[in-house]
């Protein structure tokens, strides 16, 4: 399929952070506050997101001889992943216009394999270029918390045992939070860093001012019927 390019309509938001950090929560919170505002909300996350990208989860985070994986195998398995629902479900939404909000995207193979992995950015770098082509993020948003909290929270969720990247130790997390730290450091144009430590309605209101600083010209509920899409 061909990917879009700049001159799409729609809007990207990706989520990232730890895990535990709280991102499903608020693309939720902001999903909705953006639907009452006449725009078209389409949610993603990664892995998964379409029925190939689900079964890739399945391999990535609960298969029996997950632990076994090489990193290599792992890199490769999120971008097929990754490949697949930008394709399928992103790139037909931001062509018609509506905004895209994920949790997860390529950055999280920039971190997770690149850094904590320590396979390095480079080959991660190309085979993101690869699976996503020109369809990346209008803004990024980090919802940072320190590595303590989010193991703390990860042990209090009920239900299904830990996935394979919720057991991983303290030290892999640490890699991952300073990760992000220094990749939102880096580019101050695309990422938001918002303190995940604070109540959820206190991350809704910074997540949201930022996003209408940059995204939205100060809308306070959204686009009026009949507008097209914010630029990009």
């Amino acid at each position: 399929m061909a990917l879009p390019n700049t001159q799409h309509t729609g809007i990207l938001i990706s989520f990232e952070g730890s895990e535990g950090s709280g991102k499903t929560t608020q693309i939720t919170r902001l999903g909705g506050r953006l639907a009452k505002g006449g725009y078209e909300i389409v949610t993603t996350r990664e892995p998964g997101g379409t029925k190939i990208g689900e079964q890739v989860r399945e391999i990535l985070l609960h298969n029996s001889g997950g632990d076994g994986m090489f990193a290599e195998t792992e890199l490769l398995l999120f971008a097929a992943a990754r490949a697949q629902i930008v394709r399928e479900t992103i790139a037909p939404a931001l062509l018609r216009g509506a905004v895209v909000l994920s949790d997860r995207y390529l950055d999280s193979s920039t971190v997770y394999q690149g850094i904590a992995r320590n396979l390095g950015k480079g080959p991660v770098n190309e085979i993101n270029r690869f699976a996503v082509g020109a369809v990346m993020p209008d803004v990024t948003v980090v919802i940072d918390v320190p590595t303590k909290v989010s193991i703390e929270r990860i042990s209090k969720r009920k239900g299904a045992r830990p996935d394979r990247m919720e057991r991983e130790n303290i030290g892999f997390y640490e890699k991952v939070r300073d990760g992000y730290l220094v990749l939102a450091k880096g580019l101050p144009e695309r990422f938001v860093v918002v303190d995940g430590t604070q109540s959820e309605d206190a991350i809704e209101a910074e997540i949201w001012s930022a996003l209408q600083a940059r995204l939205f010209n100060g809308e306070q509920a959204g686009r009026q019927s009949g507008q097209g899409g914010a630029a990009e």
